[in-house]
């Protein structure tokens, strides 16, 4: 029997198509041809129709008229887009890799459901309840989605263990799994904080401030923040960490839309650190909240950037979620940072495609290499608030001192390498045969770095992988990209020997955005005289 809507519907679109004439013409509202439209395909389409799936098709389709971040996602795909800026998720708390037709566990979360059970790095899973995960090639996404689930359900692992003749059986109940924004913190010299941030989480700002204290305890004296490849997340967790380094009413970044009202976030107390040098490291996928943190340095004289152009995206999303778990995030306001710039870059509205081409345009124009190629008008240019720098609005955080990409590394034999996984397989099986001796030779990550050199034998079992692979060897290639190979290798080593494990401290001293920023916060006259007067003198 159908609903009264749906009945009124049809009576509406047959008197309609019936009577409507010349001179009687029918008036719609906007709304009434959407429902209009929805109910004739539904009756007089030539096959079944999917009422959700045309339903969100519309929708994205409204919404692609509108700007390039405006978004509709299904409740699978809220849930992935949400989870991790939540800070956790329910699973058995590993950290896995796919090679070929196998699942290598590479590190169990610390305390959590599998490391509790016995779990190891290097173990193989097989089967997780009824599916069989070995021998299938599947996608790591295909991977999460059998090994989360909620909190308080069991999964039972099928897992082949080096040595081990048997398939072993781990019966393991699913928790709560932190998913951490601070990726890498380390000590780059004696006075020298590093610290990677990777999103903008609801527990950015407490992960960043237990880095800092861990670091100020080792002698940390300036900082530099690494916010390369970090896309953004929440534009709170970008104002409490930028609070952290600025005093009391200073202005962070402010929010302005058409049915939005005006509103300036002002810091509320001083900041833990507010007399060491701090450079923040940003590139070209530096988006959204990353660029919220480096406008607010940048325009308060707080600190300097380093890098290249970041994203451009000053567009403020509010999430309008729909019972089933759907989604809508609509743009409804632009965030200005201190000094009153729109960081967003052009875009026409409904031709998101072209806005998704910027970065090839970025890289045809020579701006990753060559920051003149930057345009720079008078009418998008402000002043900083301390200081009164120049710095510019209109696409993106400019940076203070350019460093071009580095691209030197790359080789065809390098792409191949990555692209077969034949570096992680080597690693992993390395690391596999020779674990507990490498711990007994390096009991702690300091001890790794400072020690470990890399032996010819793994070297050449790379090589030899990669022959087997069908990747011809190439002598020139692999002498050219060797030192990040061999960086890459020793910080996936280090990652799976060590909780926690620093991958990017191996390949830090190869980083040319790494190795200026060092440089910078380390000349104290180059460093004030920038923020002084942007001018390198």
């Amino acid at each position: 029997m159908k609903s009264n809507k749906t009945t009124s519907i049809l009576s509406f679109i047959l008197l309609f198509f019936a009577g409507a004439s010349a001179q009687q013409p029918f008036e719609f509202t906007p709304d009434q041809k959407l429902r209009v439209a929805e109910a004739v395909i539904e009756k007089y389409y030539v096959e079944d129709v999917d009422s959700e799936e045309l339903a969100a098709e519309a929708i994205r389709a409204m919404l692609k008229t509108l700007d390039p971040h405006s978004s509709y996602t299904t409740p699978e795909e809220t849930l992935e887009f949400t989870q991790p800026l939540e800070g956790k998720f329910s699973g058995i708390g590993i950290q896995f890799n796919m090679l070929e037709d196998t699942v290598y566990v590479i590190q169990t979360t610390a305390g959590g459901p599998s490391e509790r059970r016995g779990i190891l790095p290097g173990d193989r899973i097989v089967s997780a309840n009824d599916t069989v995960i070995a021998g299938r090639k599947l996608k790591n996404s295909d991977i999460i989605k059998v090994l989360r689930g909620p909190k308080g359900s069991l999964v039972r692992l099928g897992v082949r263990r080096g040595g081990e003749p048997e398939l072993i059986e781990f019966d393991i109940i699913r928790d709560d799994i932190p998913v951490y924004s601070v990726d890498e913190s380390f000590m780059a010299d004696p006075t020298t904080g590093y610290i990677r941030v990777t999103r903008f989480a609801e527990d950015t700002a407490k992960e960043v401030a237990d880095a800092m204290k861990k670091l100020r305890k080792q002698g940390m004296k300036n900082l530099i923040i690494d916010l390369s490849d970090n896309g953004g997340g929440y534009l709170g967790s970008a104002f409490q960490l930028a609070s952290e380094f600025l005093g009391r009413d200073v202005p962070v970044v402010s929010t302005s839309g058409k049915n939005v009202p005006a509103q300036t976030f002002t810091t509320e107390s001083n900041g833990t650190f507010l007399d060491g040098r701090v450079v923040v490291i940003v590139n070209q996928y530096s988006a959204s909240a990353s660029e919220i943190l480096a406008g607010a340095m940048q325009d308060n004289d707080r600190g300097l950037i380093v890098g290249r152009r970041t994203f451009g995206k000053g567009l403020v999303q509010r999430p309008f979620p729909f019972p089933d778990g759907s989604m809508i995030r609509l743009t409804t306001s632009r965030y200005y940072t201190p000094s009153g710039r729109c960081i967003q870059k052009h875009y026409d509205k409904g031709h998101g495609e072209e806005y998704q081409l910027d970065m090839l345009n970025r890289y045809s124009s020579g701006e990753l290499w060559s920051a003149d190629s930057i345009q720079r008008p008078d009418s998008l240019r402000y002043a900083t608030l301390r200081n009164g720098r120049t710095v510019y609005g209109g696409g993106g955080i400019l940076p203070d001192v350019f460093v071009p990409a580095d691209t030197s590394h790359y080789t065809p034999y390098y792409r191949d390498l990555m692209a077969k996984g034949i570096i992680n397989r080597t690693c992993i099986n390395y690391v596999d045969s020779n674990r507990d001796e490498l711990h007994k030779l390096y009991p702690t990550e300091d001890a790794f770095y400072a020690g470990f050199s890399m032996p010819s034998s793994l070297t050449d079992n790379l090589i030899a992988r990669a022959t087997e692979a069908g990747i011809e060897f190439n002598e020139e290639q692999w002498q050219r990209s060797r030192p990040t190979i061999e960086a890459i290798m020793k910080g996936l080593l280090c990652r799976d020997l060590y909780e926690n494990g620093s991958y990017f401290r191996a390949l830090a001293p190869l980083s040319k955005d790494f190795n200026e920023a060092l440089r910078l916060i380390n000349d104290t006259g180059r460093y004030n005289r920038l923020l002084q007067t942007g001018d390198e003198g």
